[in-house]
């Protein structure tokens, strides 16, 4: 019996007004290129660079971006609260407390039916001292296990050794562990000896004519003078960043994984 293939786009941090623009100018070339079945995408820096509001939540996800995880940002907004208690189309770390709104994993089919796991987890070096993101990872795999073979992990988190490890535990447990966060794409994406897609940092969806998505001039004023500036969003040289995983969707292993950085 022939093998059923699912290919699944990642996209990197969105960062503001540039990030977006990203997504809806060069995300439909892309799609027409590549045969995607389903579209991820981290959405935690869409909104002025911090956070996420609904009405661009709504935006993105009428679009053509079918799930968004996000990361240690989304609570920059406060009216993502009730967002969050109504709306699966977006996740929250799912090892913050079980108390607070949201959820951190959910189950979501592709454009033929195929259902796919994807967990969203945030790191803890250099981060949120919240739970650890190995164990609870492993909670949310037993569950996702149910309903399909085929799981994504999204983690954001600030150190490599951090997301390295991560990727080395959930090998064989787990479809793809993509990092975000830190906005700079990383060239080691590879499948793991256990058929585990990864890849360090799927990089950001913004301005590449600045520092990880901000106007250079304002943060090289801070690192030089120390003194408080507020952060703006670059809008020059617009990139999109991020994976295509390709997967078999009866055994949940990757099969190939493909670096995305294009520009209109």
């Amino acid at each position: 019996m022939k093998e059923k293939k699912v290919n699944i786009l990642f996209i990197g941090d969105i960062v503001g007004k540039a990030g977006r623009k990203a997504v809806n100018g060069i995300l439909p070339m892309l799609l027409h290129k590549k045969k995607v079945d389903l579209v991820i995408a981290n959405g935690e820096n869409a909104a002025g660079g911090f956070g996420i509001t609904s009405k661009i939540v709504y935006e993105l996800l009428t679009g053509p971006v079918d799930l968004l995880t996000s990361g240690n940002h989304i609570w920059d907004k406060k009216e993502i609260v009730s967002i969050l208690e109504k709306e699966n189309g977006l996740l929250r770390p799912a090892n913050y407390s079980e108390d607070v709104p949201g959820n951190g994993s959910v189950v979501i089919n592709t454009k033929t039916g195929i259902p796919v796991g994807v967990i969203n987890v945030s790191g803890r070096i250099f981060m949120d001292n919240i739970e650890c993101p190995f164990k609870v990872s492993l909670k949310e795999i037993e569950k996702l296990r149910r309903s399909t073979p085929i799981i994504i992990v999204d983690f954001h988190a600030e150190a490599t050794s951090e997301k390295e490890a991560l990727g080395w535990f959930l090998d064989g447990r787990v479809s793809a562990v993509l990092g975000t966060h830190t906005h700079v794409q990383t060239a080691d994406e590879r499948i793991l000896p256990q058929n585990t897609a990864y890849i360090t940092d799927v990089g950001m969806s913004g301005s590449m004519d600045s520092v990880i998505g901000f106007k250079k001039e304002i943060i090289i004023e801070r690192f030089t003078t120390q003194l408080p500036k507020k952060f703006e969003v670059a809008n020059k040289n617009i990139h999109l960043q991020g994976v295509i995983i390709t997967i078999d969707s009866s055994t949940g292993k990757a099969t190939k994984i493909e670096r995305i950085n294009l520009t209109e």
